[in-house]
């Protein structure tokens, strides 16, 4: 009788009785109903609606109860039965060289023949307004492992034979070579007596002279032909990488190569109020220092000091808590830098009858030797920071694996988060390692098809075995490996939809023909609840920052996307069609598609 009379009384005050604490309920800023809210909490749990408050989420769960945190100035959003998710966190991009590569010359990432590329380069050679002030014209966008036919390798003539008086640099999209012409090479004082820097080569041909081509750190030779960018042309570079984020629904990220000009500008653009995801930031550790622990770690400490902005708070800010160690190259071909536990394969035979056979080359030396790398692993978490390790051959993710677990032996109470990014190539051995670690895998999974990169540049060079088990997620995945998402940016485009979608199917996309229209290898492709989990709370976790983003939960950000169709619903080829209608960081809303979504650019309270 009592129990039937106080629920009269509460439905006539319109309160729901679950409890009194909600008959003291603030009314939110803004109340989205009638969606299809994926939570990626532990249990991926979907709701209808979600209450925004002063930069937080206040509610999510069921239409029939979101209607408390509705007063008179609160807005409301019909989702419409329109999907909502966390906001991406991509655990492994360079953001401003990807802002670079929106702005100049660039090869769009095609798959290009000779003349085709000598055409391209030759049309930006015509545009003054192309070149820097020292008369260099810089080429972005060239997916190298593409060259058609197989096997096309270029050298400084192909570039002298466009311009021989002034200097051309052209970049690599994978971001791990450079070639450049003649005058590139006298200006860059590059001869056939230079010496290439720890973990870099200067190519070099059968006579001795530089063929123009030039591998990882000595890439850094060129900076006086290619010199920095002023402080204004990185501020711009900056802007326009965020604008591409906000398109994607990236609302974090980590810029897993930071330098100070990294820093600077996007440091700049939060000081201006035009930060618009949560900046994270890796500085690098050279190879050639690897010895020296302490002037590191002071290095380190200095950069944080200047640059991190402590705890994360409602509005985007910088945090400079991870550091980046390449631990090789790459495996593909033609530059086959990356570290392996198995010698590469050479071609005994002829172009027109090959014989693939073990050759005698894993790659290049370790960047960083373990003697060297654990002790250095180890005074880098006991002064604070997470390391985050490019290891892209199985050789490198083995040294890395070891690094990771002698400091786990030293400090066995330590607190610290490391990250593996890439992992093309995992010794069976070693894929159970990951999870008793603790060791966060950064997968780009749009590699994880076939394409002129994994066939063309990858399999023959790798031998059979090998090439079936490229692109290992499905065996990380089931032995229980963390697994967060990287796009690599600007090494590949900036789609993280296509991406997902490939992390689902391991297949291309249908326009890049029958020749690479089947699944890369025999493994399956991971289920859409991983892939979506390794972009959100994942990524969140190996940012540290998964207690407050990452998922939809009440008392985390409001860093939500509001997309187009149903990414758990709809066929799997069609992920790779996802717009984002809406980005929201902190409970401001930082992208509208077309104004798809009705809702003011500056919901939330004025900060």
């Amino acid at each position: 009788m009592g129990l039937s009379f106080r629920h009269a009384v509460c439905m006539a005050a319109l309160l729901s009785c679950a409890s009194p604490a909600m008959a003291r309920t603030v009314p939110a800023d803004v109340v989205f109903t009638n969606g299809y809210i994926y939570s990626v909490d532990k249990k991926d749990h979907v709701y209808q609606a979600l209450a925004v408050k002063d930069g937080h989420i206040a509610y999510v769960g069921s239409n029939a109860k979101a209607g408390r945190y509705v007063g008179p100035a609160t807005q409301r959003v019909d989702l419409g039965g329109r999907m909502m998710m966390p906001g991406l966190v991509d655990g492994h991009m360079h953001p401003l060289d990807g802002g670079k590569s929106l702005m100049g010359c660039s090869l769009d990432y095609l798959a290009l023949t000779h003349d085709e590329f000598s055409q391209r380069v030759r049309a930006c050679t015509a545009n003054p307004a192309l070149r820097r002030a020292n008369g260099t014209l810089v080429v972005h966008g060239w997916f190298q492992e593409a060259m058609k036919p197989a096997g096309v390798r270029l050298t400084k003539e192909d570039l002298d034979r466009i311009d021989p008086r002034r200097p051309i640099v052209v970049r690599s999209t994978f971001g791990h070579t450079t070639l450049v012409n003649s005058a590139a090479l006298r200006m860059a004082g590059i001869t056939a007596a230079t010496k290439a820097p720890a973990g870099g080569e200067i190519v070099h041909d059968a006579k001795g002279q530089p063929t123009g081509v030039l591998e990882d750190v000595a890439q850094d030779l060129v900076e006086r032909v290619d010199p920095p960018l002023s402080a204004d042309e990185n501020v711009q570079a900056a802007r326009a990488s965020l604008a591409a984020m906000r398109e994607q629904g990236i609302t974090g990220f980590l810029d897993a190569w930071a330098l100070d000009d990294d820093l600077s500008s996007y440091t700049a653009l939060q000081k201006s109020g035009e930060l618009t995801a949560r900046a994270h930031f890796a500085p690098l550790v050279e190879p050639a220092t690897g010895t020296d622990v302490a002037g590191n770690v002071q290095r380190l400490k200095a950069i944080a000091a200047k640059y991190d902005q402590g705890p994360i708070g409602v509005d985007p800010g910088i945090t400079v808590r991870n550091v980046k160690f390449f631990m090789d190259g790459v495996i593909a071909a033609p530059e086959l830098t990356g570290r392996v536990l198995q010698p590469y394969y050479v071609n005994a035979g002829t172009k027109d009858a090959p014989n693939w056979v073990p050759g005698t080359s894993l790659g290049p030396a370790p960047y960083f030797p373990p003697a060297v790398l654990g002790p250095l692993l180890q005074g880098v978490v006991q002064a604070g920071f997470d390391p985050h390790m490019h290891a892209d051959g199985d050789g490198a993710v083995h040294i890395a694996l070891d690094g990771v677990q002698y400091v786990r032996e030293h400090l066995p109470h330590a607190d610290f988060r490391p990250a593996i990014a890439h992992d093309e190539l995992v010794s069976p051995a070693d894929v159970p390692r990951y999870r008793p670690l603790d060791a966060v895998a950064v997968l780009s999974f749009q590699w994880e098809k076939e394409g002129p990169d994994t066939v063309d540049a990858g399999r023959d060079f790798l031998g059979p075995e090998r090439a079936k088990a490229m692109e290992p997620a499905w065996p990380l995945y089931k032995a229980g490996a963390r697994i967060a998402y990287g796009s690599d940016w600007p090494v590949d485009r900036l789609n993280e939809w296509f991406a997902l979608k490939v992390g689902v199917t391991r297949t291309n996309a249908p326009e890049a023909g029958e020749k690479y229209s089947h699944p890369l290898g025999d493994a399956p492709g991971l289920p859409r609840p991983a892939v979506v989990r390794a972009i959100t709370m994942n990524s969140s976790w190996e940012l540290r920052s998964d207690t407050l983003t990452g998922s939809l939960e009440r008392g985390k950000l409001a860093d939500l996307i509001v997309l187009d169709r149903n990414v758990m619903q709809i066929p799997a080829a069609d992920i790779a069609n996802t717009k984002v209608l809406l980005t929201m960081v902190g409970g401001k809303v930082v992208y509208n598609r077309d104004g798809s979504i009705a809702l003011n650019a500056t919901t939330g309270p004025a900060r």
